[in-house]
């Protein structure tokens, strides 16, 4: 049964006028199981009479919210503002689309359908020859005189432990915008790869020599250890090395700034300005490093490393995120073109949680729109935001 107190913080809370107070006693209110099943049920009721609409499937919403509340626990966020927000923000999302698709209202935003590009995986060999990652699995890669050195496994290729080489032969793997790829290096590191990014790295290391690959864009590196034979991934004008480690590194080009995330071991950051015996810029686990490409500086700060390693398993969440970086982000994801004509929203911050392999384009629309009322238009096949 909800108190009066409860109840109250909630209507004003629904009505964007609950204060810091309200939000406080309600973070520490809907952590009991018993609450959060009260807090759905009080939302739909509440969507349900401002929508003047039918109820939804209740089972679709009761996997959904239990599927959305396992991957925040697995996740948490040290803010209690954002909890509450994210209950009730999945909620309206999860009843929003319930009934959209219910009363065959879904896509009613625009009158056109949007059609996210198709660009395929690409693999380019040493002699600039291109040749597309199969859909079925099936790509062998060979060297210059026929040898197999590589297979496609699914979604990644696998490299030979036992080529041989005597120099360094190159191959770039360029994976587009809208997907996601991932490699086994001859040495055994694993390297999954982000949308719109590209790496290029030797068909098989050298004896003696650092183990060193070229990225653009963002890949997340599970480093297998060699003290010998140091890891070191360049990214423009910065350097990082490793020995065995875990971390994410995301370097696009239209970005300010490099960042990379530590998960286990430890890695150093160079730059092109670091004088060679200099140690650089050493991080610890949990920590992040950004450099500043147009200043040459480096900064540090701990961080929730779950914020930027779940895109490896196709859950992406933003936490407070510039509305600017919502749309980039979104743009590789799915491979659309978004326009943003509302000034206002550029620097705006914003929660959300995207299951990228589940939610199209159209249901992360819908979610701003719903949550956050948000206008938007499709024209031409681009989003357009009013």
């Amino acid at each position: 049964m909800i108190s009066p107190e409860i109840e109250n913080r909630i209507v004003k809370f629904v009505n964007k006028s609950a204060n810091a107070e309200d939000l406080d006693v309600l973070e520490k209110w809907i952590q009991e199981p018993e609450n959060q099943t009260v807090f759905k049920e009080f939302i739909k009721t509440h969507f349900a009479i401002t929508m003047s609409l039918s109820n939804p499937d209740s089972d679709e919403i009761r996997d959904r919210l239990l599927k959305e509340i396992r991957k925040e626990r697995s996740a948490r966020y040290n803010a209690p503002l954002y909890t509450v927000l994210k209950y009730a923000a999945l909620v309206v999302f999860v009843l929003g689309l319930g009934y959209l698709y219910q009363n065959g209202l879904f896509g009613t935003a625009s009158e056109e359908t949007l059609i996210p590009k198709e660009d395929a995986i690409t693999l380019q060999l040493e002699n600039g020859n291109i040749e597309v990652i199969s859909a079925d699995g099936r790509t062998q890669v060979v060297d210059s005189e026929g040898n197999i050195v590589g297979t496609q496994q699914g979604t990644r290729l696998v490299y030979d432990e036992e080529t041989t080489v005597e120099k360094l032969v190159y191959n770039t793997l360029n994976v587009p915008n809208g997907k996601r790829f991932d490699v086994v290096l001859s040495d055994g590191t694993h390297i999954f790869l982000n949308a719109g990014t590209s790496l290029k790295y030797p068909i098989k290391f050298i004896q003696g020599e650092p183990r060193k690959v070229f990225l653009d864009g963002e890949a997340f590196f599970d480093v297998t250890t060699d003290a010998e034979h140091p890891f070191v991934v360049n990214a423009q004008a910065l350097d990082v090395t490793v020995l065995g480690t875990k971390f994410n590194m995301a370097t696009y080009r239209e970005d300010s700034e490099s960042e990379v995330v530590l998960v286990e071991g430890s890695v150093a950051m160079h730059s092109e300005e670091d004088a060679p015996e200099s140690e650089g810029t050493v991080l610890l686990p949990g920590f992040k490093g950004s450099y500043d490409r147009s200043e040459g500086t480096f900064s540090t700060q701990k961080v929730n490393i779950s914020l930027y390693t779940s895109w490896v398993s196709g859950n992406v969440i933003f936490r407070n995120a510039p509305f600017e970086n919502i749309i980039k982000k979104l743009e590789r994801l799915y491979n659309v073109t978004i326009v943003n004509n509302n000034a206002q929203l550029a620097n705006e911050n914003f929660n959300a949680s995207i299951e990228v392999d589940n939610e199209s384009i159209e249901e992360v629309l819908h979610y701003f729109n719903k949550v956050y009322e948000i206008e938007y238009s499709i024209v031409n096949n681009k989003i357009i935001i009013e």
